[in-house]
């Protein structure tokens, strides 16, 4: 049984461990495979039944040039980068990781956030830098520090990340809103749902959990800015294109937006000319929200048990059968 992953570094750097998935069978791991040479993933997919994908494309052209494949399994939640509904027409089963960031993404959010209201590394860079030693007062802020506690942060998107961000900030004596198609009873547990526009106008802080859908595409743009509290603070550790960035840098530059926590952003790794790079007060990370060891370690368990129940005739986690 030939397996091959074609982009293992990033879920694998080298703190985790290929060795269960290799009891299943003869396993290639390549770092990186080209985002934009199919050729390159065909060679490598040759021969191989089963094809291990985070973010390396697997098109119609790639599944009609490895005949051998029989698999495919994400090394993450979203799928786009597969032809799904290729794979389907071919008999070819695509599982994905549905449920492995949860704590760690809500903590991001938390994260950036407090970032914001305190700028927690530039004032101990500054220490360091002897500031501090140097100071004729006993101490110093270069930033306004923001106190949370009995603010209002709004989320939009109220699954399981949107709610362990609200249960978080809800600790921190947060009011919390939520904007969400599904509304559930855990969720009322921990906020009051409101509609979109009444969260835009209440809140302090929104934080962006919903997925990428056309509906949800530039979400946040000109005219849903101007609906927002003058001075608020946006968070997205979801998806990039949820928000239209010249119109999100416009407002950053403006004051409309005090500050953005972003994770991600339209064009990954981040091109050059964005113009968020340049807006003031926005914190920008390299779409690590996933990454700690533990979440990882859990899509290295789930992959197995994908593989796994495919080679037992009953495949888990399938998305597009």
């Amino acid at each position: 049984m030939k397996i091959v992953i074609l982009d293992g570094y990033t879920e694998n750097p080298g703190d985790l461990s290929w060795a269960e998935l290799e009891k299943l069978g003869d396993v290639t791991v390549y770092d990186r495979t080209s985002l934009t040479d199919e050729t390159e993933a065909i060679a490598r997919l040759a021969g191989a039944e089963i094809a291990i994908t985070n973010k390396t494309p697997i098109t119609r052209r790639v599944i009609d040039a490895c005949p051998d494949l029989k698999y495919i399994s994400m090394l993450a939640t979203g799928y786009n980068v597969v032809d799904a509904g290729y794979a389907k027409e071919k008999g070819i089963p695509l599982s994905n990781i549905p449920t492995y960031g949860t704590a760690a993404v809500g903590q991001f959010a938390i994260a950036m956030l407090l970032e914001i209201c305190h700028h927690v590394a530039h004032h101990s860079q500054s220490v360091h830098e002897g500031r501090w030693a140097s100071c004729v007062d006993w101490c110093y802020w270069d930033y306004p520090l923001i106190e949370l506690d009995g603010k209002t942060m709004g989320i939009i998107g109220f699954g399981r990340i949107g709610q362990q961000t609200g249960r978080i900030a809800k600790a921190l004596g947060m009011k919390i809103l939520a904007y969400d198609s599904y509304p559930s009873d855990s969720g009322r547990a921990i906020a009051a749902y409101v509609d979109l526009d009444v969260l835009l106008a209440s809140s302090d802080v929104i934080a962006l959990h919903c997925p990428l859908f056309p509906e949800t595409e530039g979400i946040i743009n000109r005219e849903t800015i101007a609906k927002m509290k003058d001075g608020v603070i946006l968070l997205n550790n979801s998806r990039g294109p949820l928000v239209v960035e010249q119109d999100l840098a416009d407002a950053l530059n403006s004051g409309k937006v005090y500050a953005a926590g972003l994770d991600v952003v339209s064009t990954e790794p981040i091109s050059k000319d964005n113009p968020l790079l340049r807006a003031k007060n926005c914190f920008i990370t390299p779409h690590i929200s996933w990454a700690p060891k533990e979440s990882r370690q859990r899509i290295m368990d789930t992959v197995v048990q994908n593989v796994r129940s495919y080679l037992d005739g009953a495949p888990v986690n399938v998305v597009n059968l």
